[in-house]
């Protein structure tokens, strides 16, 4: 476990603290770091070039000049890419550079990074700033007391407004609290300054790891339900409460009867037509509608049962279609 030495504001000694093994004392993954860092950089990208094509350039509709006869080059449309103010083949278009890194492999750069500054004695760790008010100058003696030279990283908690601002005015100084702390700014900076409020534990940068789930315990099989037993036969049910409907007198209609529907109406033969002359009305008990000759259905109507007249019809509960309906209405109106 790799062990630092604490110091003052003022570059003195103030005892010893021990980094975690896991953060600061592993071997560095330079591919990991590298695959990091440039994902990074990507994601800073704000994707916003862009170019023209000759779709979008303005004007080019007109052909320059006639195809044959000028001893020019042919030429279609001045928005051609190899005409100057013309559209651009294949340039930037606005695009996003975010790449998906995996959360372990971006923890394992940080740890990574952190241990190479530590094996460099690159890393320092003060007890306190001492700031009590916003001032550059106390910002600049400080880090000449530590030894802090070149680039530098100082992690800060958020609380700490003296020290954000005294540090803020410095261009090759870049502050940065506990959990913005990345693989990039670790590496890009010769030094890394740590308070001991500040100082990475494992917890913070190695995820740690889940407590396995307990098994479940087993379920009984199930067992199987027994079958349902099958719904008994339902009797028929009337069709109509006229005893006439009845022609077989077991009261109720169905396609045994003669006539289901009355004594003017009979069962269709097995090929559909009519029993005879007299009965020239189409019935459909399903949707219980008739069709006259004259109806437009007529011809493409399957007879379920057969009327003599439209009055049977309608005494056993039939209506016209809803568009003969309507036009007999108006007929009647007018009359």
């Amino acid at each position: 476990m790799p062990t630092i030495t604490v110091k003052t504001a003022s570059g003195a000694d103030s005892g010893s603290l021990d980094l975690a093994d896991a953060i600061f004392g592993i071997e560095p993954n330079g591919p990991v770091m590298h695959q990091v860092v440039t994902a990074q950089l990507a994601a800073r990208r704000a994707g916003t070039h862009s170019t023209k094509t000759r779709a979008e350039v303005r004007g080019g509709a007109a052909k320059p000049w006639r195809q044959k006869g000028t001893g020019r080059a042919r030429a279609g449309s001045s928005n051609s890419p190899n005409w100057r103010g013309g559209g651009v083949a294949m340039g930037p278009r606005p695009r996003k550079y975010n790449q998906r890194t995996p959360k372990k492999m971006v923890r394992l750069a940080l740890r990574s990074a952190l241990s190479d500054r530590a094996a460099e004695d690159k890393v320092i760790v003060v007890d306190s700033l001492g700031f009590d008010t916003p001032r550059t100058k106390d910002a600049i003696a400080f880090l000449d007391a530590v030894g802090a030279e070149g680039r530098v990283l100082v992690v800060l908690p958020r609380d700490d407004e003296a020290g954000w601002k005294s540090f803020r005015n410095l261009g090759h100084v870049h502050v940065a609290s506990p959990g913005e702390l990345n693989a990039y700014d670790v590496l890009v900076s010769d030094f890394v300054v740590f308070t001991t409020a500040t100082v990475p534990t494992t917890d913070e940068v190695v995820k740690p790891k889940r407590a396995a789930k307990p098994k479940a315990a087993a379920e009984p099989p199930a067992v199987p339900e027994p079958a349902a037993a099958a719904p008994a036969e339902q009797e028929p049910v009337p069709v109509l409460e006229d005893p006439a409907v009845d022609s077989d007198g077991d009261g109720v209609a169905n396609p045994d009867d003669v006539s289901p529907f009355g004594e003017e109406s009979a069962r269709p033969l097995e090929d559909g037509s009519a029993p005879s002359d007299e009965y020239t009305i189409k019935g459909n008990a399903g949707s219980m509608l008739y069709h006259p000759p004259t109806s437009p259905f007529y011809g493409r109507t399957k007879a379920e049962v057969w009327f003599t007249t439209a009055e049977a019809a309608e005494a056993a509960g039939f209506q016209l279609p809803p568009s003969l309906r309507k036009a007999a209405e108006a007929e009647g109106e007018e009359e």
